[in-house]
């Protein structure tokens, strides 16, 4: 079998058949479906293993897709800038422990600093100062309830893979199959916790360690970080707990089994812009931190943690930018995006997947351009606007 290779973010690039989208979502379905009953069954034991097996290996992954199909929005030296905010928020945290409160309050200044710095790169006019109202006024309530806005931050994370899911769901040819994936997205990101927190599965719950009892102990310092201030030890700290688990779950499965395999487009146009870094060295990477990380968590679970969320605040915050594009920047945007969608309909069966397994492919992957980066323009100029400009939407 050939395939065909077409120029990234052209009219003319496939779009997702039928078939294959009705075989994604099928088996994001059955994801969800597998998440729920472990995270139900033992959600601290779901949570501290899932930490530590794909902690950082999604860190490492989410960054290559971010940064390789939104190059237009995450361009220097905006970028340089966003590093060096992040940096500071990574700092913060490794001093909470010596610094307490200050340290807290001083990241999350440099948390809306960061969403500043978006508005202040990709808005201008009307747009720009609505963006840094709603920022001071959420810092305001921030700074005034911090342990509340870390618990909301905890949980927030878990449902950015949505927007990302949503906006690559723009490649799926019929119409049904875009809606059927994207109600499913909204079923594990909207329906499960709701039918979660408000008690249905009470009777489910669970709360003993299980297999991590050796190195959470009773479990509390994994409650406590998920739930509500106050409500660690009660049953609703129980539901967010059990939320927190299943969501991580499936942040995991997004930035670790799905994305790579249907956008692989975004790891090409990474690493046209990181060369170095291929995909066997990215996992290689991801699988020696776990390791590393393994033996901390064993020493020392709380500091070990400490140190996970640290470097975790690249990941976490890079992607903030990104979703202020998608949300505010990109709805009068009609540009093509600057990666184009994989072909998921002609690749040859000895195409390897990119991961460790190898297998067959889902997505034809395309070499992006090397200056996928070059955007550095400030407000949503043309790099931005295929950066994040949704696809043309085909109907049957």
């Amino acid at each position: 079998m050939t395939t065909q290779t077409r120029p990234l973010g052209t009219s003319t690039d496939p779009d997702i058949a039928a078939p294959r989208s009705r075989a994604i979502t099928l088996l994001v379905l059955g994801t969800v479906a597998a998440s729920l009953a472990v995270a139900l069954g033992s959600p601290i034991a779901t949570a501290v293993i899932g930490l530590i097996l794909f902690g950082i290996l999604h860190n490492l992954l989410e960054i290559r897709y971010v940064a390789g199909r939104f190059s237009g929005v995450l361009g220097r030296p905006f970028l340089d800038l966003l590093v060096a905010l992040i940096t500071g928020i990574v700092v913060c945290r490794l001093l909470v422990g010596v610094l307490g409160r200050p340290a807290q309050l001083a990241e999350i200044l440099l948390g809306y600093g960061v969403v500043a710095a978006a508005a202040w790169h990709g808005l201008d006019g009307r747009r720009r100062v609505a963006a840094w109202a709603v920022v001071g006024s959420a810092s305001v309530v921030s700074l005034a309830f911090p342990a509340y806005h870390f618990v909301v931050l905890t949980h927030l994370h878990n449902v950015v893979p949505l927007f990302f899911l949503w906006e690559w769901s723009r490649r799926i040819v019929s119409r049904r199959g875009r809606q059927a994936f994207r109600i499913v997205q909204l079923l594990w990101v909207v329906a499960v916790p709701a039918v979660i927190l408000l008690g249905l599965l009470d009777g489910s719950l669970n709360a003993d360690p299980s297999l991590v009892r050796s190195v959470v102990g009773d479990g509390q310092t994994v409650l406590a970080s998920s739930a509500p201030p106050g409500a660690a030890a009660t049953v609703v700290g129980m539901r967010f707990l059990t939320v927190f688990a299943f969501m991580q779950t499936m942040h995991y499965v997004v930035w670790v089994a799905l994305l790579p395999r249907v956008a692989p487009d975004a790891s090409a146009a990474f690493e046209a812009r990181v060369p170095w870094v291929t995909g066997p060295r990215l996992w290689a990477m991801g699988f020696m931190a776990a390791a590393v990380f393994a033996v901390l968590f064993g020493v020392d679970f709380v500091q070990g943690k400490a140190l996970y969320a640290a470097l975790a605040s690249y990941h976490a915050y890079l992607e903030l930018p990104v979703l202020l594009a998608m949300l505010v920047g990109a709805r009068g945007l009609a540009s093509a995006t600057s990666g184009g969608p994989g072909d998921l309909t002609d690749v040859p069966a000895d195409v390897p997947a990119d991961g460790p397994g190898g297998g067959t492919s889902v997505g034809h992957l395309t070499a992006a351009p090397v200056g996928a980066g070059a955007g550095t323009g400030r407000g949503l100029g043309r790099d931005t606007a295929a950066a994040v400009a949704p696809e043309a939407e085909v109907h049957p």
